[in-house]
């Protein structure tokens, strides 16, 4: 049988990671992957080599800042924060997300 988990759709991480971040406030990547995959219902997998090589862009962009901080377990963590660019860009990511997904219902409607 194979595995109903999926990876994250192609263009969807940094939206997903800048809201997660806005509503949650500051935290760790490991835990800002649970929170995504638990507010997906665990239908998506995030894995070391998909959330940090985001979270590395997103930061090299403006849209978030690092501090070192320290985990529940008492390790030495980096907290993830958003900037006020990245809650302007979390913006304009949801917004482009709702044209899009508005697009494509459009044409799955109109080939029904």
């Amino acid at each position: 049988m194979s595995d109903p988990k999926t990876d994250v759709p192609y263009g969807t991480l940094d939206l997903l990671v800048l809201k997660t971040l806005q509503a949650m406030g500051p935290m760790n990547g490991y835990r800002l992957a649970r929170r995504i995959e638990q507010v997906s219902d665990n239908l998506l997998r995030l894995n070391q080599g998909s959330i940090y090589p985001a979270l590395l862009r997103l930061q090299h962009q403006g849209w978030i800042r690092t501090a070192w901080g320290v985990s529940d377990t008492k390790r030495r963590v980096k907290i993830y924060s958003l900037t006020r660019a990245g809650a302007t860009q979390a913006r304009t990511e949801v917004a482009n997300w709702e044209r899009t997904t508005a697009m494509v219902a459009r044409f799955l409607e109109a080939l029904s």
